[in-house]
């Protein structure tokens, strides 16, 4: 006998699998961008006060007021520190931003720009600092603060000038720039104060970083960061900032090499 073939019953559907779309990359604004750069700062901190530590447990004799203040004013200690702070603060940042879903060379600006930039760059930051130079001779001032005088001389002593040229000029502007005008800039730019306020509160930011200098090189600190502020804003480059901040450290030292000689 023949089989009879019956009507198939209804087919279940397959599932529809469902399909996550990725959360969209993002900035943190102003609260968010003042907390992580209070975490950045801190990592900087703690990498910087760890050569100073270490250098305070490798000391032979008592610890006093005497010792504290030899051990902090040394060009050796100074230099190692501002080196430090640079694989802190890289740690630190590479944290903050991973948390946004950004890509870290997209999130700091860390593109390459045209040479003419980079020119631009240069002239403005001779004129800036030339300015100021004129202004501290008119005033009867020292051009150089003594503080940079006696760091050198200590460096010098140690044996350890190339390793203050290394910091000042090299570590200090990539870890300074990267966490000023690279992720300060770029959070508080997008907020509510946009990239003017951007600019001056960073700038604020970068000048409280100096507490070694007076109220007059706070102001040729200040107007300096106004300078690679406005360079970050114009050319959108944190490669450029670095440039010249390394350019204006580079060219201090070399003037401070010169004092130092001629006393």
């Amino acid at each position: 006998m023949d089989s009879i073939d019956l009507p198939a019953g209804p087919v279940a559907a397959a599932p529809i699998p469902v399909i996550r779309s990725p959360r969209p990359p993002r900035i943190w604004k102003f609260w968010g961008t003042a907390l992580w750069g209070l975490f950045v700062f801190a990592a900087m901190f703690i990498g910087q006060i760890a050569v100073v530590a270490w250098f305070v447990l490798r000391w032979e004799g008592p610890i006093d007021m005497a010792a504290a203040i030899h051990v902090l004013g040394s060009g050796l200690t100074i230099s190692l520190s501002v080196i430090m702070g640079l694989p802190a603060v890289l740690a630190a940042l590479w944290v903050a931003i991973r948390t946004s879903r950004t890509s870290f060379a997209d999130y700091l600006a860390l593109r390459w720009t045209s040479w003419t930039n980079f020119l631009i760059g240069a002239a403005s930051l001779f004129v800036l600092v030339m300015t100021w130079d004129l202004l501290s001779r008119a005033l009867g001032r020292e051009v150089m603060p003594g503080f940079m005088i006696e760091v050198l001389k200590s460096a010098r002593a140690d044996g350890a000038l190339w390793l203050l040229v290394v910091a000042f000029c090299v570590a200090a502007p990539v870890s300074e720039e990267l966490f000023v005008r690279g992720f300060l800039y770029r959070g508080w730019s997008e907020s509510f104060l946009r990239p003017v306020g951007a600019i001056l509160l960073s700038s604020l930011v970068w000048t409280a970083l100096h507490l070694q200098y007076d109220w007059f090189f706070f102001g040729e600190v200040f107007s300096i960061g106004l300078l690679l502020g406005y360079l970050r804003y114009r050319f959108n480059s944190t490669w450029l900032t670095i440039f010249v901040h390394g350019l204006n450290n580079l060219a201090a030292v070399a003037q401070t090499i010169w004092l130092a000689g001629s006393n």
